[in-house]
């Protein structure tokens, strides 16, 4: 399996991203062992090449698709930096606009990263990702999650908080919050299903993390692999999954 500590010495060191990289890299190995080829990843919302820049020191081929000139001026330093910039492309877009900037069919691995809360029709950006994504291709999908927001604000004492959380149907604060909408698992897997993508995997990002209190949080730092063993031991169990910060979703565009 992809070494994800060599693949991202940023990225992948936060304990939450462990999982992701976890099954990202397991889905590079199973495209590796089918066809041996060059992964053509496509990167939607993927700002300065948090993922984007590992991925192509991995040898693959990556294009961003994100709205802000300033992230993408990041975005071209980092992958200069790295030693990548052949292997990724900026593309200054809208997810909205995805049909309009990549052809159909024409990824192999899709990420939508902390997307689908900030657009204003998910379902349309998601049935954009289907038609890009190759058949056989798959999603990657990181979205903010319903419970633990809930949660992380009960726990702090903001009961009145937690309560306009959770009567709200999109899990936000009226005037009060930076996003549009958070999900909870069964509201994600019937909205990518309704695209035509099949879920495959889902898992929990972040199950203590946000959680934990700032000495706790900083003893754990200190010892990192022991956060991240439990943040890939307890991700993928009901109901430890269903509470983290976030929900990872990995679905596949079926093949026609």
């Amino acid at each position: 399996m992809v070494d994800i500590h060599k693949a991202s010495a940023q990225t992948a060191h936060h304990p939450r991203m462990t999982v992701v990289w976890s099954v990202l890299s397991a889905e590079i190995e199973r495209f590796a062992a089918g066809t041996g080829a060059t992964l053509r990843v496509l990167d939607v919302g993927g700002g300065s090449g948090g993922f984007a820049v590992p991925l192509a020191e991995l040898g693959h081929d990556v294009v961003v698709v994100e709205p802000s000139a300033n992230a993408l001026a990041s975005l071209r330093q980092r992958a200069a930096d790295a030693d990548v910039a052949d292997r990724v492309r900026a593309v200054q877009a809208d997810a909205d606009e995805l049909p309009d900037v990549a052809e159909p069919g024409s990824a192999d691995l899709v990420l939508c990263h902390s997307v689908l809360e900030m657009v204003d029709y998910p379902d349309t950006a998601l049935d954009a990702i289907a038609r890009v994504c190759a058949p056989g291709g798959a999603v990657s999908i990181l979205v903010s999650n319903r419970i633990a927001a809930v949660l992380g604000k009960a726990l702090s004492g903001q009961f009145g908080t937690a309560l306009d959380l959770l009567h709200n149907i999109d899990g936000v604060l009226d005037g009060r919050d930076t996003i549009k909408r958070r999900f909870e698992t069964a509201t994600l897997t019937a909205l990518v299903g309704g695209s035509g993508l099949v879920t495959e995997q889902v898992h929990g990002v972040g199950v203590v993390g946000d959680l934990l209190p700032a000495s706790a949080a900083q003893t754990e730092a200190s010892a990192g692999e022991a956060l991240r063993e439990f943040e890939r031991a307890t991700a993928s169990r009901v109901p430890f999954r269903d509470m983290a910060t976030n929900i990872h979703l990995l679905a596949r565009n079926p093949m026609r």
